[in-house]
């Protein structure tokens, strides 16, 4: 690390977020975690745990909760964001105006800027241009983290010295956190699995089987590639833990928020009802939209992502859906 005991930021005090904190702090790391709502911040103060999201996980004592986001990164040696894609420029924008000198900037959101569907780290570039970045991505649930269960990610940035720094911060006892310098094929692979997820979670809660859903995984991993091949992504990345590592988990368990939004679709019930029923940001829905738009730009051919789009927000009904990629034209592999 840096030095003993750095000071580190995350912002972002959802699942995703106080999970990275525990573990940051679990490896001697002085923690500000910030929220945007300060009724759940004072929660996390008193309760010494995250009981709307991680509940009977205590938060170490070098993890503090603070609602004030210039007191949690004024001193800050690394800035770590955890926020929905959707809040990430305004959250970026709040940072680069309280510490326009910062050098490195981290983020382990996934998902597509929705305003201009570019990459994060497109947003980063625009509020911070002279800060190295850094992203965090891989398979990863939440609450297996917090409760220090074996993880392996990839931390991807422009510069290899700052991808090992911050993966020092995170690599520890059952963490494993390898690096990369394809910040672009990190991106795409940890965004776009979440279309894939909700596709999956449609194709079995229609029953269809576990034949059906090795393939939709199957052929989502080669429309991931494409996509990131084309936007300057490495093929290598894919077959990673940035890549197959994330579309699998994300797709075969009913921990994924995305895989549950696409179960509750194939029930009947609508996005609203989904997420209310979910609880928590569901990233792959907005991803789906942003997915499409800029592979439509590149002219990459993404059916799944097409298909799962059409339910989302053009009313198709899922049964129809996977009945339209079953019924594509046969062709060689």
């Amino acid at each position: 690390m840096s030095s003993v005991d750095p000071k580190l930021a995350v912002l972002g005090a959802g699942s995703w977020g106080t999970a990275l904190a525990i573990q940051l702090a679990r490896n001697g790391c002085k923690v500000a975690l910030w929220g945007h709502d300060a009724q759940e911040v004072a929660a996390l103060r008193q309760d010494r745990e995250n009981r709307r999201y991680l509940p009977g996980i205590a938060l170490p004592e070098s993890l503090q909760p603070n609602e004030d986001l210039t007191a949690c990164i004024g001193e800050a040696e690394e800035v770590l964001l955890v926020v929905p894609s959707h809040a990430f420029d305004a959250v970026c924008r709040q940072v680069a105006a309280i510490r326009p000198d910062i050098r490195s900037l981290s983020w382990a959101t996934k998902g597509f800027d929705d305003a201009s569907n570019e990459l994060l780290s497109t947003v980063v570039e625009r509020h911070l241009p002279e800060a190295d970045m850094a992203v965090v991505s891989g398979p990863t649930f939440a609450g297996e983290v917090a409760r220090g269960l074996p993880t392996a990610i990839t931390v991807a940035s422009n510069r290899m010295e700052n991808a090992e720094r911050v993966a020092s911060y995170l690599h520890g006892e059952n963490f494993r956190a390898y690096t990369s310098d394809d910040l672009i094929g990190v991106q795409v692979g940890g965004a776009s699995k979440n279309v894939m997820a909700i596709a999956a979670g449609i194709s079995d809660g229609l029953g269809f089987g576990a034949n059906a859903r090795a393939a939709l995984i199957t052929r989502g991993l080669h429309e991931i590639t494409r996509l990131g091949l084309a936007m300057g992504g490495k093929p290598e990345t894919f077959m990673g833990l940035a890549g197959l590592g994330d579309l699998a988990l994300t797709c075969t368990d009913n921990q994924s928020r995305n895989r549950r939004m696409g179960l509750a679709l194939a029930r009947g019930l609508d996005i609203a009802a989904a997420r209310k029923e979910i609880g928590q940001e569901v990233e792959g829905v907005g991803t789906a939209r942003e997915v499409r738009s800029k592979a439509s730009s590149l002219a990459v051919e993404m059916p799944i992502t097409e298909q799962t789009y059409q339910v989302l927000y053009e009313g198709l009904e899922p049964s129809a859906a996977v009945r339209n990629l079953l019924s594509r034209e046969a062709r060689s592999e």
